[in-house]
């Protein structure tokens, strides 16, 4: 596995032919991660935050995934080797198995899966869908726990057969009342809605406890959840949202230094600069020549 920037690409065997990548781009750069991949492997990819773009055939094909999405990817015709460009300050967690190791899986259920069918059998087979909440939960999981070196992978193995199972579980009707995430799902959803209402009002944002109330999760839950499904206290989020708004103003030349500040809440140009300062490590308008 290779490594260009900054960021942490940590491997996890589960069991043979069945492994797990946490991959980590705290960065302010994009970052490469390659790995071999031959066919009688099937991948399902995550993203947690950010994004992330694979690219096949020497870069003439690109599928992207985008934050709170997912990749399946498997083709018994043609290897697809992982070579993937991971964009700045992006999470993303890769499940890798054997087509084999996925069959026993299932094998009593096979028709259950869309692509197991006879039909599929020799196809290849693309599939991009929504993240769920419950799935957000178990990633979170999967990308933050702390515990002993001794269980950490029995407890990897066992969320990341959790999230399998959950991936492919497409009952609309569950039961909520038996479903033992329902108040981890609803925390999840109340705090996705917390990162828009920062988004969408980054000029003049809410105070926590006033978001809290918002959003009808308590302080303490509303930090917590926030770090662990997106890597950074709410105002760090919204920091880095801001700046990055704010850099692809400056690039587009139609706006000057102020408007670009009053834009993403600065009243005055000094403190938008200072701030684009600590972030960029130059001024906008240096930044501007830079990349002219």
């Amino acid at each position: 596995m290779k490594n260009v920037a900054k960021g942490s690409y940590e491997e996890i065997l589960i069991e043979d032919g069945f492994y797990v990548l946490k991959i980590q781009n705290d960065s302010e750069e994009s970052a490469v991660v390659e790995r071999e991949i031959d066919s009688t492997f099937i991948q399902f990819h995550f993203c947690l935050k950010g994004r992330g773009q694979f690219q096949f055939n020497q870069g003439n094909y690109q599928l992207e995934v985008s934050e709170e999405n997912s990749l399946l990817l498997y083709n018994t015709q043609k290897d697809l080797p992982l070579n993937l460009l991971v964009s700045p300050n992006s999470w993303l967690l890769s499940v890798i198995m054997t087509i084999r190791k996925f069959h026993s899986l299932f094998s009593s259920e096979a028709d259950y899966i869309p692509f197991l069918s006879d039909d599929n059998k020799e196809k290849k087979y693309y599939s991009q869908e929504v993240v769920t909440p419950t799935i957000a939960v178990v990633l979170s999981q999967v990308m933050n726990y702390s515990l002993h070196p001794s269980i950490k992978e029995l407890y990897v193995k066992g969320k990341i057969y959790e999230l399998i199972s959950l991936y492919f579980n497409k009952t609309p009707d569950a039961d909520l009342e038996q479903c033992p995430f329902l108040a981890d799902e609803d925390n999840v959803r109340r705090i996705r809605m917390a990162k828009e209402i920062m988004i969408s009002r980054m000029s003049e944002p809410p105070t926590l406890s006033e978001l809290s109330q918002e959003i009808g999760l308590s302080l303490k839950k509303l930090k917590e959840g926030f770090k662990q499904i997106y890597g950074d206290s709410v105002y760090g989020f919204l920091f880095d949202y801001k700046m990055e708004y704010a850099r692809k103003m400056l690039e587009t030349g139609n706006h000057n230094v102020n408007e670009v500040g009053l834009k993403v809440g600065y009243s005055t140009a000094s403190h938008f600069i200072a701030s684009f300062k600590k972030k960029y490590g130059t001024t906008p308008k240096k930044y501007l020549t830079s990349s002219a």
